[in-house]
């Protein structure tokens, strides 16, 4: 019975990584959407590349470092419980490497490549981990800290602090260091239009994260015995919630219509197994109107040339998720308890503190000493042809073979 129950772990907690390692397509075809023609080839060459190098970054560094565990001790702590130990690695993995996708959308169509593979490395190998491990493993003891203020420790079952708010705060510093797009704002203060290039290319992006995203949360019970079909029904919940505010706060826009079940989405993570289903319904309605209204204000107002909105969508959502777990997870708005808001505010700052931090730090860093930005000629060309030397659909000579 026990090895029938741990290779039951081993397959459960193996398709969660094969969803969220889907979602990663999600994110390549969200950005290829979203950005212009010129620089689509490149949304996919980004995402691809650093799911890879965040492997390698995770594997050797980022793992050991949030947990305490190597894959270095022997083939025998290798098959321990079915390789339950290796398979963890592999779903937390698609955790991390979701930091660099979230940033991706926000620096596209002016980044150099290899920088930013470069900034992958450090931040899915140090600086998410080094959270990751505080939040998720009680490291550094930031979690004693908090039950000892607040009466509770910070809760965030599945990311929206830890992976989501993390990946859109880092993003903010990235694009504040970049500066907008060539011609996105024009002397006189007006904002030139940079339409989506496919919007059906947009909402396959957004249905395949939707999709994976039950992976994401449900899955984060790691284990067969820890499942919860609360955590299902609170991410469907918060997804058609974020979807019907964005519907309406968009007015009919499809690029706002489709970002609404991720804003309710990475919203519920943090308390999707303690929440009342109307509860998770509330706070993914919060989130899509949330989205809709930051984007429209950080574009327009703030001049902040973030393309996909991430900071919006997964910082502000993520940090209003965190928070929403200490409302509707008290047990006197029909949650399960548990959580107090002071704890869940206090982690939450803690989170974006780090990642705003971490991120001025290390994209700084790299500003100065090789640079992040294109030239101006290579942008105006478009990184599809100035880095990968070929656009999405090449002109070909319809006489050749």
């Amino acid at each position: 019975m026990e090895s029938l129950q741990a290779g039951t772990d081993v397959l459960f907690i193996l398709i969660g990584a094969v969803m969220v390692l889907a979602m990663h397509a999600g994110f390549a075809f969200l950005e290829v959407g979203t950005v212009r023609a010129k620089n689509q080839v490149n949304a996919l060459a980004k995402i691809m590349s650093d799911f890879a190098i965040s492997t390698i970054a995770y594997f050797f560094i980022g793992y050991s470092l949030a947990y305490g565990v190597d894959f270095f001790s022997g083939a025998e702590a290798l098959a321990d419980k079915n390789g339950y130990g290796l398979v963890k690695f592999f779903f937390l993995l698609t955790f991390a490497a979701a930091i660099p996708a979230i940033i991706s959308g926000g620096i596209a169509e002016r980044a150099r490549f290899y920088p930013q593979l470069l900034a992958s490395f450090v931040i899915v190998g140090l600086l998410y981990p080094l959270f990751e491990g505080m939040a998720w493993n009680g490291n550094l003891g930031m979690q004693d800290l908090i039950e000892r203020l607040f009466g509770a420790k910070f809760h965030d079952f599945a990311g929206s602090i830890v992976v989501h708010a993390m990946g859109g705060w880092i993003a903010l510093a990235a694009v504040l260091l970049l500066g907008s797009r060539q011609g996105r704002y024009r002397k006189d203060g007006t904002m030139a239009a940079h339409p989506p290039s496919s919007i059906p290319f947009l909402s396959l992006g957004a249905w395949t994260l939707t999709v994976g995203w039950f992976g994401f949360n449900v899955m984060s019970a790691q284990t067969v015995e820890a499942v919860s079909g609360l955590v299902a029904v609170n991410s469907l919940m918060a997804m058609v919630g974020g979807i019907l505010a964005a519907l309406v706060a968009g007015k009919n826009d499809p690029g706002f219509l489709h970002n609404g079940p991720l804003a309710g989405l990475v919203a519920v993570c943090a308390g999707s197994d303690i929440m009342h289903p109307l509860g998770a319904l509330i706070t993914g309605g919060i989130a899509g109107a949330l989205f809709v209204y930051a984007f429209t204000l950080t574009q327009n107002k703030w001049k902040i040339d973030d393309v996909l909105g991430v900071w919006p969508l997964h910082g502000l959502c993520g940090l209003w998720g965190g928070i929403a777990a200490g409302l509707f997870g008290l047990q006197s708005l029909g949650g399960l308890g548990g959580v107090t808001f002071m704890a869940q505010l206090a982690g939450s700052l803690a989170g974006v503190l780090m990642a705003l931090v971490g991120g001025f730090a290390i994209y700084g860093l790299i500003k100065v000493l090789i640079g992040l930005r294109l030239t101006q000629e290579d942008e105006y060309l478009g990184a599809d042809l100035s880095i990968h030397r070929i656009t999405a659909q090449p002109d070909y000579n319809r006489g050749e073979v």
